[in-house]
């Protein structure tokens, strides 16, 4: 087990060292395109979640889509005032998790973090796949192909990704750009209209309006709130990876944070505005979005550049999940909840594993879901919410032990959202637990055992290591240095050499097999030994049956129950070939050898690697 140790981020003059990387972190403008590709793109499907639950109530129904989007935006509201407090408390990152884990303990910490997880490996899934729905929506010819087209562009984020945070940052910049700008457009324009300029969108699609108006009970009314709050997702997500941001890291992580939360908030009422005006009502087939659109700007080009921008964003959105959670996976790695190479980050300030490990689940989720996102949708929330929840609790905790001015009104706001955020996590999971939920409901706990086994691991380990403890002082040993041969070359020589460096004796050992052909080669192999002369034995061993390994490690044990007190090393030599693809050319002797010998015997493994020329 490793000690993990963080570099400064400025030393005590207030002077930032040379190397700590700076120009791969972000700034507030491209944190906010790197990590709120997701709440951006929500705006897709948010309103037109709300709308799809009141429609069961008919037109009636529907004259609440502004209170309810309200209620969602001032969630918003609460929710960037209370992850601005997070940033502020927890600089090092990770969001719910950090915070849960100091005021709430490690183990509502650790649900926080595998709700997080979750959120983030769906949230790429969803993602990915809604933006090649939209796709194949405008290309009918491309729908068979769905599944290839969602591994294709998630491969291309995680390429841009491995390429370093910032530089995924600005790929994203001028998609987000667009988008937003078309939908400030379309909602700037659509105020000055009276009513649709063109309704061809919708034309010949059936409505999906309930015919017989009913009364909007309490239950529909946070159902649909519940189902608006979609559009929240990723608003943790700054918060969780505030080291990527430069220094001053949480201020400029603070105004990333506002400015989604402004943006966001304004283009969900303007939307819920247009929706109202326009009197819109959901038909099968075509998006809230592209209805408005379509209201608003009419069925020309700029339909169009709406509908591209959305497309992209939505598949591009899954670049949030890339920005936090590797950061998350590297203080999970850090408290020892995983394993430590998820703390390892790259030269351009990449968290490489984590990129990775995200990559391939969700590789695995689109393949087990055929691509599809309805299929995917369900499981989608009911994470984020608890994460949300957990959240806000733990704020409260906080300020609780804090003497600060406004420590009360500030414990206030967070007890609000823990108590919206917890009921919009009930009646998610309620209304959706039969359409996969159960599954998140599931993992959740998987989860967090998972993360308790390999702390347990790590602490027995750390246990049996002494970490923590002042060890004996080192002492030397006699040392005995096993060098498996097979023939003689430049090789062999090279291994012997560096063996005498290394021990007080060197023994030679080749393996030797009863057929005649092999003892012919041995024979050569004594005969060119003698006439070598290294001043090193070369032991024969024996053995009825075609293995390597074996007699090697017998051998070994042998020497050290022979002799307690003498350190043992075996010293593998095995050549570095030129090129890459040459390695498949080598026999893998050296291989099979410290596999054996590494299973059967407590030996020092030494792999020699000589480099061709």
């Amino acid at each position: 087990m490793s000690v993990l140790t963080t570099e400064p981020d400025a030393d005590p003059a207030g002077e930032e060292p040379p190397d700590t990387g700076e120009r791969h972190r972000l700034t507030a403008v491209t944190g906010l395109a790197a990590l709120s590709l997701d709440a951006m793109a929500s705006v897709a499907y948010g309103p037109e979640a709300i709308v799809l639950v009141l429609a069961a109530a008919g037109a009636h129904g529907l004259g609440f889509t502004m209170p309810v989007t309200l209620a969602v935006a001032a969630l918003l509201a609460v929710l960037v005032a209370s992850y601005r407090q997070v940033i502020a408390a927890f600089p090092d990152g990770g969001g719910s998790y950090a915070v849960a884990r100091r005021h709430l303990g490690a183990r509502t910490g650790l649900v926080a973090a595998a709700s997080l997880v979750l959120d983030y490996v769906l949230n790429v899934a969803v993602a990915v796949t809604a933006g090649v729905a939209a796709l194949t929506s405008a290309f009918p010819a491309l729908y068979d192909h769905r599944l290839g087209l969602c591994l294709a562009v998630l491969a291309l984020i995680t390429a841009v990704n491995l390429r370093g945070i910032v530089e995924s940052a600005k790929a994203f910049i001028v998609p987000t750009a667009v988008f937003v700008g078309s939908v400030f457009v379309l909602v700037a324009v659509g105020l000055f209209r009276s009513q649709p300029v063109s309704t061809v969108t919708a034309a010949g699609h059936a409505p999906v309006v309930a015919d017989n108006a009913s009364t909007v009970g309490a239950l529909l009314l946070l159902k649909a709130f519940a189902s608006g709050c979609a559009a929240l997702t990723g608003v943790e997500a700054i918060a969780n990876a505030v080291p990527s941001f430069r220094m001053p890291r949480a201020r400029r992580a603070q105004r990333a944070e506002v400015a989604l939360g402004a943006v966001l908030g304004l283009m969900l009422i303007g939307l819920s505005v247009l929706i109202g005006r326009f009197q819109l009502q959901p038909v099968e087939g075509v998006t809230v979005l592209a209805q408005l659109a379509d209201a608003s700007l009419g069925h020309t080009w700029a339909f169009y550049v709406l509908q591209f921008a959305t497309t992209i964003l939505l598949a591009l959105s899954a670049n949030t999940s890339f920005g936090g959670l590797p950061v998350l996976l590297k203080l999970l790695a850090r408290d020892n909840y995983l394993p430590h190479v998820f703390a390892l980050k790259a030269d351009r300030q990449v968290h490489r594993h984590g990129v990775l490990a995200l990559a391939a689940v969700s590789a695995a989720l689109l393949v087990l879901s055929g691509g599809d996102t309805n299929t995917l949708v369900p499981l989608f929330a009911v994470g984020v919410f608890v994460g949300f929840t957990i959240a806000q609790v733990g704020m409260v905790r906080h300020w609780a032990r804090e003497r600060g001015p406004g420590r009360h009104g500030n414990a206030l706001l967070n007890g609000c959202g823990a108590l919206l955020t917890g009921i919009a996590a009930v009646v998610v999971t309620a209304t959706k637990f039969t359409e996969g939920a159960w599954l998140i409901v599931l993992a959740l706990p998987l989860l967090v055992l998972a993360f308790e086994t390999v702390h347990r691991a790590y602490a027995r380990i750390g246990e049996r290591l002494g970490l923590g403890r002042i060890p004996e002082p080192p002492h030397r040993d006699r040392s005995l240095v096993i060098v498996p041969v097979s023939s003689l070359s430049r090789l062999t020589s090279e291994a012997l050499t560096a063996a005498a460096s290394l021990g007080d004796e060197v023994r030679a050992v080749t393996v030797c097999y009863p057929d005649p052909e092999d003892r012919a080669q041995a024979h050569a192999l004594d005969r060119a030994w003698a006439a070598w002369d290294p001043g090193v034995p070369l032991v024969r061993l024996p053995c009825a049956r075609r293995t390597l390994g074996r007699p090697i490690a017998g051998y070994v044990r042998a020497v050290a129950a022979a002799a307690p007190g003498t350190r043992v090393t075996v010293l593998i030599p095995e050549t570095e070939p030129e090129r890459l693809w040459q390695r498949l050319l080598q026999n893998q002797r050296g291989a099979v050898v410290a596999h054996a010998v590494r299973r059967e015997t407590d030996a020092v493994i030494c792999r020699l690697r000589f480099r061709l020329p």
